[in-house]
């Protein structure tokens, strides 16, 4: 069956692939036999050779098989960007136990949460937040902490200087049989291969969803979704080939969206993986110059962050030949505007923890369509259903909900069958969104199902009136929400961070977007503010300003 989208795929790029079973923990030991003395990551100048990650992955495989873990068991890891988190994660896979990623930015209710629903039994975790890890393992299944440092992987004189340099900001935990330090294991536990064999189609990741509509849920990802995601991308981008990849690790790794773009691929294609364990604009900017990055995923937070920054024209960013943006919408301003500055295509995607995450792009060395996510990747279907009963397809150019089904797309959440059967059907994943499809077969997302705006009877998108503030060249970031009106029923707030310097008053930025949007969708109110929330992948969390907003409400 041909599909409408097929039309629209670059040359070369295949509808549909041969998947080889090769779990992602294989494939770094192909590389590894590949190239040994290439570099597998760069962290903070320090080097570290597949010949070097290889091994240190097998001991830390074999410390987990001397302590106790079983194929299935859950390793929990709660890190930044680092070298400790490839290493653990790789080596917990290697051995067929289970990865729990979290985000080090959770607080404790949300973790323990996480940790029970895991049934984690190990926890790596970096050392800033071991001795909250330790006062609440009573709480969890939690038997072994494993405490990694930022000095562990780094040589002289970075090792000495770190302590200087971050002040108070490390710590030493007292080790006991229970709480171990990272390079103890390293010291001790043997590099050969642990030998365990691993079903391709087994639980590989329980990846948790940002808990901002509600309780969050374990993505269940098998070997077989994380490699066959990481395939789908490698024949999304055939011109990058093997060991000639050097991939910028800025999207946190505990996410899906760096798990799969940066860690995995890079590591399936014997690249290098450059680690940064904080955004910071001027880093990713050093780091793209000195080690000449040509595969850059990022969220649009970090494309605006670069081209805003003062220091932009000082570095050459003319090495990057691959741009993928996901999470959240791109502004169209910002694509031609970093286009034009790095010389290399902008390729926006669309997913979800529950797909791997990749499912559609806008196709690398064809054509791309502002406002769009793309294509559907290799052998994924989509279609666009009715938002009432969620069964009637609809036609082409009309919104519904996104469905999708693909060799990606997860086994259900992780003891919680009542919120699997609400979003799996039939094979199809429902994710919630709104979108349509173009005669081309390019997919829009119009917004979630959720965020929309009911005012007056009219359905507002909030990306709408996003859309249109990035644009004014006074604002940095904007973001629109529905807030209760008497009137209307909700009407639009928006938040505006202005760019250094500049300024504007609610009255400006009204009248800007009377003159872009149509009468009902322009914001009623304004309010400026320094930051807008994000979560640790960057992406603006347009609830928490609504929940926040509406805890004032109720406060006046």
């Amino acid at each position: 069956m041909a599909y409408l989208w097929e039309k629209s795929y670059a040359s070369g790029v295949p509808v549909s692939l041969n998947y080889e079973k090769t779990t992602v923990a294989e494939a770094l030991d192909r590389s590894a036999k590949e190239f040994p003395d290439k570099p597998a990551l760069i962290f903070l100048d320090k080097v570290i050779t597949y010949r070097k990650l290889n091994a240190m992955v097998n001991q830390f495989g074999n410390w987990l098989l001397q302590n106790g873990v079983k194929q299935g068991d859950k390793v929990a890891m709660l890190m930044p960007n680092m070298p400790q988190i490839v290493i653990a994660s790789h080596g917990a896979w290697r051995i067929g136990a289970v990865v729990v990623m979290n985000n080090p930015l959770y607080t404790d209710h949300e973790l323990e949460h996480q940790l029970n629903n895991s049934e984690s039994t190990v926890l790596v975790t970096l050392d800033l937040l071991a001795p909250r890890m330790i006062a609440l393992r009573p709480k969890t299944p939690v038997k072994k902490i494993v405490v990694a440092h930022i000095r562990d992987h780094l040589g002289f004189p970075k090792k000495q200087l770190l302590p200087i340099v971050a002040k108070d900001k490390h710590r030493d935990i007292p080790p006991t049989k229970d709480v171990i330090e990272w390079m103890d294991i390293l010291k001790s536990a043997p590099a050969n291969d642990p030998g365990m064999k691993v079903d391709f189609d087994s639980l590989a990741n329980l990846q948790y969803t940002g808990g901002t509509t509600g309780v969050s849920k374990g993505v269940m990802l098998t070997h077989s979704n994380l490699a066959c995601n990481v395939q789908q991308i490698r024949a999304w981008f055939p011109d990058f080939g093997k060991g000639d990849l050097t991939g910028l690790g800025v999207l946190p790794f505990f996410h899906s969206f760096g798990l799969t773009t940066v860690m995995n691929y890079s590591l399936w294609m014997g690249g290098a993986s450059v680690l940064i364990p904080r955004p910071e604009p001027e880093v990713i900017l050093e780091a793209v110059h000195k080690h000449k990055v040509n595969f850059f995923p990022a969220v649009p937070t970090m494309y605006v962050g670069l081209l805003n920054h003062p220091k932009l024209g000082k570095f050459d960013i003319s090495s990057i030949k691959g741009c993928f943006s996901g999470a959240a919408p791109l502004p169209v301003e910002v694509i031609k505007a970093f286009e034009a500055k790095a010389g290399a295509q902008i390729c926006e995607g669309y997913g979800l923890s529950e797909t791997s995450p990749v499912a559609t792009i806008n196709p690398w060395g064809g054509t791309t369509k502002p406002s769009s996510v793309g294509l559907p990747v290799s052998d994924t279907q989509i279609k666009i259903v009715d938002l009432d009963e969620g069964v009637k397809e609809m036609p082409t150019g009309t919104e519904g909900e996104v469905c999708i089904k693909g060799p990606q797309v997860m086994g259900g959440y992780y003891n919680m069958p009542d919120e699997t059967a609400k979003v799996l059907k039939d094979g199809w994943l429902y994710t919630g969104d709104i979108g349509k499809f173009d005669e081309g077969g390019y997919v829009y997302i119009v917004d979630r199902k959720k965020d929309m705006i009911i005012a007056g009877g009219y359905n507002i998108y909030p990306r709408d009136i996003d859309e249109v503030l990035f644009e004014h060249p006074k604002i940095l970031e904007a973001c629109a929400i529905g807030v209760p009106d008497s009137y209307r029923g909700e009407t639009v707030k928006a938040f505006v961070v202005m760019k250094p310097g500049e300024s504007m008053t609610s009255e400006e930025v009204i009248g800007y977007c009377k003159e872009k949007l149509a009468k009902y969708k322009v914001p009623t109110t304004v309010e400026f503010i320094d930051t807008l929330p994000k979560s640790g992948v960057g992406k603006i969390l347009r609830k928490e300003l609504r929940a926040t907003e509406l805890e004032k409400m109720k406060a006046k």
